[in-house]
């Protein structure tokens, strides 16, 4: 009868504890039945002579199956990151579903997700094959077992040097030292998806290890006392490869004093506003910020939960920190005034909003947050210029106390701000 597969770590644990409990048991048993063996066709006694034999009849047969079924920890691997391609794919299709199909992109995407569907069969395929030849090895070498013991006690039987019931009893210690010996040929194919498992978790460990290890990397940022402006000093800002992007001796973004900054795609403006965030590690340098100071971020296409409207225009706050009003209030002044009455709808907003609704929801988080600098990275890009100019001027009446840093192309943005910085 094959073993029971354990189904948690806990299972197994306790099953391993079971059987290395009844292999020291069993194993004194049989070395004091084997005590007066003596090495086939000599006159010579090797003490606990059948624990010898099962002791090198189990490491063989281990070796064998680790031989065999070596290549199913690197399956089992693969399996993981495949399916996880796999899932990651269906659901960024499900997000771009809209892009994909105006442009004509079905046949592209079901060549690629099926690419990596057929990848996931071939696994499959391979790992099947694997596993047929480890259980082939194994339920041989599970049918061999039985006989082992009567092979090296029949010739003591029939000399007359033990009888019937001492033979009987010492192949029943050897089934079950051998049993619990050859645990790890039993459970290979667990043990293996286990190891796969063991590996994966360890590869992100050693990804967060190596991001910690970069948390502090970068411009040193220091909460400067005694000035409410950012002060940028010998900042040098890289890309991951190592390439220069931007250079700058010293700049000062001064308080109360709106500024634009312009420049080439790629020239390292969006990076600056990571930098003076603390999130880019590639580069040198110091950024000074005011010392409890409060700043908020808008990316040109910012993160919206999949979750009610309210918990998506208020993130990050936790629930209750803004009343409903004043939600209602932040969605009217950001031009949002259709949804003010949907505020417990709960849907996947990405998808439902326009790029443009998107980063007015945008706005309104920071009309709610009220920061002290305000870094808006082309967050009126996918607006028109009218509308762009109404909610700058909103953001200059509600929040006349926020230095508003903007990173923007377009003409129209640069007579928004009093100051513009190349």
């Amino acid at each position: 009868m094959a073993p029971a597969k354990p189904t948690e770590v806990y299972d197994f644990s306790i099953l391993l504890i079971s059987t290395v409990s009844t292999l020291v048991s069993f194993a004194i048993l049989l070395w004091n039945l084997s005590t007066a063996f003596t090495l086939p066709g000599t006159d010579i006694v090797l003490p606990g002579f059948l624990f010898w034999v099962v002791l090198i009849y189990a490491a063989s047969g281990t070796l064998i199956t680790h031989f065999i079924g070596r290549p199913m920890i690197g399956l089992f691997f693969q399996r993981q990151h495949m399916e996880a391609d796999f899932r990651f794919s269906l659901a960024r299709l499900r997000e771009y579903s809209e892009q994909v199909a105006l442009l004509g992109g079905e046949a592209a995407e079901q060549k690629m997700i099926g690419g990596r569907f057929k990848a996931l069969i071939a696994n499959y395929i391979d790992l099947v094959y694997r596993r047929m030849r480890v259980t082939a090895f194994t339920q041989t070498f599970g049918q061999v077992s039985p006989i082992i013991p009567y092979v090296f006690t029949a010739p003591f039987y029939f000399l007359g040097k033990i009888e019937l019931g001492v033979m009987t009893q010492t192949a029943s210690a050897f089934s079950r030292v051998s049993e619990a010996m050859t645990f790890f040929v039993n459970y290979y194919t667990y043990l293996a998806g286990f190891k796969s498992v063991v590996d994966r978790l360890s590869s992100f460990d050693a990804a967060i290890e190596q991001a910690q290890g970069i948390s502090n990397a970068g411009p040193a940022r220091e909460a400067a006392a005694g000035t409410s402006d950012v002060i940028l000093e010998d900042v040098d800002l890289r890309l991951p490869g190592g390439r220069l992007i931007l250079a700058t001796k010293n700049m000062t973004l001064r308080a109360r004093e709106s500024a634009v900054l312009t420049g080439p795609s790629g020239s390292g403006k969006s990076t600056l506003f990571r930098a003076i965030g603390g999130i880019w590690p590639f580069g040198a340098g110091r950024v000074r910020n005011p010392a409890g100071v409060r700043a908020m971020v808008v990316p040109p296409k910012p993160y919206i939960p999949i979750n009610t409207l309210r918990a998506a225009v208020t993130y990050p706050a936790v629930a209750g920190t803004y009343s409903d009003d004043e939600i209602r209030a932040a969605l009217v002044d950001a031009h949002l005034d259709d949804l003010v009455d949907q505020l417990d709808r709960e849907d996947v907003w990405s998808q439902h909003l326009s790029s443009g609704e998107q980063q007015r929801l945008a706005l309104a988080r920071a009309l709610l947050f009220r920061p002290d600098w305000l870094f808006l990275d082309e967050s009126t890009s996918a607006m028109d210029e009218k509308l762009e100019a109404e909610l700058y001027a909103v953001l200059a009446k509600r929040l006349p106390t926020t230095t508003i840093v903007s990173i923007a192309h377009r003409s129209t943005v640069l007579g928004l701000h009093r100051v513009i910085s190349k």
